[in-house]
């Protein structure tokens, strides 16, 4: 039986329709991961990256409903991470999105002058675990740890989840010259219907730029 947390790649008319049936029930919102090749990213990636790929692709400039995670890699000391087999380009988005995406695939990134190159994308269903994680979620107006904390809590109850909100460290990431606050979370003790909703809607905002977007804690 196809399992929820298997890849499916695009190249595999198989995988597609069993992926269309299962969205038509279950999966509004996937993970498009594409691998990468290249040697190094920026640590603080998540501006200089929305900013590339905007650049190859317009229409993620705004798209509202779309959230782009950071990049993972090995810590190699001066700010930067290298890329290993598991690094990965992930945008969380709509599948009837995939589509608009897919031209991403072949196309070059320059990363705050880190040449990355976009390789095969691979679609994964989200997974509906009862703990979260965030590395970083901001919200506007929001920088002490316990006005962000209560700011967290008004937004869960707007997304009707019910989970626990676990505040981790505070952080920093720059955008163009700025250096904007926020901090890292998780959220325990989630439904499946919570689970699958906070990382379709996730927490704050700049989600284009990785913050707010929630993956498995621990997976």
């Amino acid at each position: 039986m196809f399992d929820s947390g298997d890849p499916l790649p695009l190249g595999n008319g198989q995988g597609r329709e069993k992926l269309r049936e299962q969205h038509e029930v279950f999966m509004p919102y996937i993970d498009l991961a594409f691998r990468l090749n290249g040697t190094t990213v920026p640590v603080d990636h998540g501006y200089a990256l929305y900013a590339a790929l905007s650049r190859i692709a317009p229409e993620l400039h705004d798209a509202k409903d779309l959230g782009v995670q950071p990049i993972r890699g090995v810590y190699s000391g001066d700010g930067k991470l290298h890329l290993a087999d598991f690094s990965r380009l992930i945008l969380r988005l709509p599948d009837d999105a995939i589509r608009t995406y897919l031209s991403l695939a072949g196309k070059q990134l320059d990363v705050d002058r880190h040449l990355l190159r976009v390789g095969v994308p691979e679609v994964r269903l989200l997974r509906p675990v009862a703990s979260l994680r965030s590395r970083l979620v901001t919200i506007k107006g929001f920088m002490e740890t316990e006005t962000f904390l209560e700011a967290v809590k008004r937004q869960l109850q707007d997304l009707q989840v019910a989970g626990e909100a676990h505040l981790g460290e505070r952080k920093t990431f720059r955008v163009k010259d700025k250096q904007v606050v926020g901090f890292a979370m998780g959220i325990t003790n989630l439904t499946a219907e919570e689970s699958l909703s906070l990382q379709e809607k996730g927490l704050g905002g700049r989600r284009r730029m990785g913050c707010g977007v929630f993956v498995p804690w621990g997976g």
